[in-house]
């Protein structure tokens, strides 16, 4: 039978193509990793990767097998998870994925409370693309995720959590900024920042946009929340931004106004996920409801 270790190994080589990289991520050497993936190719009497091309592939059995693998896999993190579970709380590590249009602004009070909730909870916090990490939680690579709707990924539990209002906003000496009130139409030819076309908040802006008849710099795609406020306030053109970061000590709203637009209102659900099956289930709900109690207070 195959050992875990063996499977663990195959599952590295499934996902980088590459067994130098796989070694590594695996802390192994890479004549380690191969003699393990020989041996596991004999005890099951078949050939899972193709070692002929440039880049290691899996043969059609080893795709199949990869599949299951994973499966197995994420079974036995449950089983370890389920054994450490103690007093009915979250302990050790957890893998907690957040989107950067969010984290920076939402999380540093959270963490603050949770810590002095439960001091043997560590969340490894990692940003990324509200997508990659749907896919990240699906192949266990995370625990759990917050970011905004919609999240998609099979045998997801989602929890929604709280509905984060957004402004739009330009630098103070911009000549909307004097209006007292404002229409969709007054935005009309305008040009708005956003961030690349990977993060779902570029989705809000294209829409927005589409509606004022405004126009998106594409050329001038932000890489943060912070990048699109610095550029708002040196007058390269409009943003909408979220209301936990204009009101964050790190983020803020300095260098820009708030426009009032009267016939235009737009907010993003946030929401919690985790794999419904998933030993700490229970648990990973009470955090979220948790975050949500948390960021409502924010809010108010």
């Amino acid at each position: 039978m195959p050992t875990l270790r063996q499977l663990e190994y195959f599952l590295a080589v499934a996902e980088l193509r590459h067994f130098g990289r796989a070694a590594q991520l695996c802390n192994i050497s890479q004549p380690t990793l191969s003699h393990q993936l020989r041996t596991l190719e004999e005890r099951l009497g078949a050939i899972l990767i193709d070692r002929g091309s440039s880049l290691p592939e899996l043969t059609p059995v080893g795709r199949e097998i990869a599949e299951r693998a994973k499966r197995v896999m994420l079974e036995i993190r449950d089983i370890r998870a389920l054994a450490t579970r103690s007093r009915n709380q979250l302990a050790g590590i957890v893998r907690f994925g957040v989107t950067p249009t969010l984290g920076p602004y939402l999380m540093p009070a959270i963490i603050g409370a949770l810590h002095a909730e439960q001091p043997d909870l560590r969340l490894y916090i990692r940003d990324g693309i509200p997508a990659e990490q749907a896919r990240d939680l699906v192949a266990g690579r995370l625990d759990m995720l917050v970011g905004p709707q919609p999240i998609a990924g099979e045998d997801l539990e989602i929890l929604p959590l709280f509905n984060e209002p957004l402004s739009v906003v330009a630098p103070d000496h911009h000549p909307l900024a004097a209006k007292p009130r404002l229409e969709c139409a007054d935005l009309a030819g305008t040009r708005f920042l956003t961030l690349d076309h990977r993060h779902h908040f570029h989705q809000i802006v294209q829409s927005a946009c589409a509606l004022f008849g405004a126009e998106i710099l594409h050329d001038y795609e932000g890489t943060s929340l912070d990048s699109i406020h610095q550029m708002v306030g040196s007058g390269v053109g409009l943003a909408i931004l979220p209301e936990l970061y204009l009101r964050s000590e790190v983020g803020g709203d300095a260098m820009v106004v708030r426009l009032p637009v009267s016939d235009w209102s737009s907010s993003r659900q946030i929401a919690a996920a985790w794999r419904a099956r998933s030993a700490n289930a229970e648990e990973y709900r009470a955090l979220a409801m948790r975050i949500r109690d948390q960021a409502r207070e924010l809010l108010k």
